[in-house]
């Protein structure tokens, strides 16, 4: 057997010694050049052929005399083809439904009605449950099972959401002005950025093998900032600049900005969430003596506001820019002075809005650098990511 193997013994000589045997040609190709398996099944039908015992065969190849038998059952039976054909268990045991609708049933049940002091699964437990209540299987037929069933583990989102009664009229009325909006109007997203504090900032960044970036976690703080900016969804240009605090006073000067930036314009439509120096009747006032003297001079814009339903920040666009910015240049900074900061900010919306002054598009269709969401005034659109604000 061993000359055999190392393909030492001639045919002739083989071939009188075995006789006539079906497949004899396909037999020797697969005993020198198959696989294990099939040397193994080649060897065990030649060997049997000149006589040799089961107990010879099986040892000299280290197989179970069961198996040796099964190889010759099956040559007898179907010949060749039957003993070289691919073997697969009729009855897998992560196909079985039983298994399967045990597995199941376990997964949509908390661990707590097992007495398991988990709010989620672990493979040890549910091997060990299943075996408890008379359907045992190993952690791999359990994930072959989950596997095939498309189950994956995600991790749960948060959902922002709006407490708003007026939700869906707030919603509809800023929707109407958005799709009646004519080439000399304007529609502003304005919020507020910050505060924050200019000290070194973590975030994720290109690392070299072994390379670990640290943040101290206590540092003192090298000034503080809050930055105010409109976004003009038209032209996609971003009015902003810094103030020491949240206010009507910081709204107001906003306001006067923009009249004076968009004076050519034939309407003003501010747009802000429910924070209360946006909607204040100061602020309100200030609105309507404006819109009074245009009226009565017939020079400038009107103003007028659209608010966004309390607690629906995510539909603010200005915060996917804001999103972006934060990425580019305050993720990973580690600047000096407030004036430092600063500097990088005006350099970030200088450029922004260069970009979109050369390459006029709406906000919304294309992200500009690396804002993570696109800037379109959508229901189903979270402008404000919260991995970077």
């Amino acid at each position: 057997m061993h000359k055999l193997l190392q393909n030492k013994v001639s045919r002739d000589a083989l071939c009188r010694q075995v006789g006539d045997v079906s497949g004899f040609k396909s037999l020797l190709e697969r005993l020198h050049k198959g696989q294990l398996s099939h040397r193994n099944r080649a060897l065990v039908v030649l060997a049997n052929c000149c006589g040799l015992s089961q107990n010879v065969i099986c040892r000299f190849l280290h197989i179970d005399r069961k198996t040796g038998r099964r190889y010759l059952r099956m040559f007898e039976k179907g010949g060749e083809a039957a003993l070289f054909a691919p073997q697969t268990r009729l009855r897998r045991k992560f196909d079985d439904e039983a298994i399967k609708q045990a597995v199941f049933s376990l997964l949509h049940q908390p661990p707590s009605n097992y007495g398991i002091n988990r709010t989620t699964w672990i493979m040890a437990d549910l091997v060990r449950i299943l075996k408890e209540s008379g359907q045992p299987a190993c952690s791999q037929v359990i994930r072959a099972i989950v596997k095939a069933a498309g189950f994956r583990w995600r991790k749960a989102r948060i959902v922002l959401t709006s407490n708003d009664p007026a939700y869906s009229e707030k919603l509809a009325h800023i929707q109407a002005i958005l799709s009646e909006l004519r080439s000399e109007d304007a529609f502003f997203s304005i919020d507020e950025y910050g505060p924050f504090a200019v000290k070194m900032k973590p975030g994720y960044a290109l690392s070299a093998p072994g390379e670990q970036r640290v943040v101290p976690q206590w540092q003192k703080s090298r000034g503080c900032l809050i930055m105010t900016a409109a976004l003009e969804l038209s032209g996609n240009q971003i009015t902003h600049f810094y103030s020491e605090r949240k206010n009507t006073a910081e709204m107001m000067r906003m306001l006067e900005l923009l009249l004076e930036r968009y004076s050519d314009r034939r309407k003003l439509y501010l747009s802000w969430d429910a924070a209360s120096w946006h909607i204040s009747r100061r602020f309100q006032r200030r609105v309507d003596d404006h819109n009074a003297a245009v009226t009565a001079s017939h020079c400038g814009p009107t103003v007028a506001t659209a608010p966004l339903p309390s607690g629906a920040q995510f539909l603010n666009v200005i915060e996917s820019v804001f999103s972006g910015m934060a990425r580019a240049i305050i993720h990973n900074s580690d600047y000096e002075t407030v004036e430092e900061a600063k500097a990088a900010i005006d350099r970030y919306f200088e450029e922004r809005n260069a970009h979109f002054l050369l390459h006029p598009k709406k906000a919304g269709r294309k992200i500009w650098g690396k804002e993570r969401e696109a800037p379109a005034f959508s229901e189903a659109n979270n402008c404000k990511d919260p991995i970077y604000r």
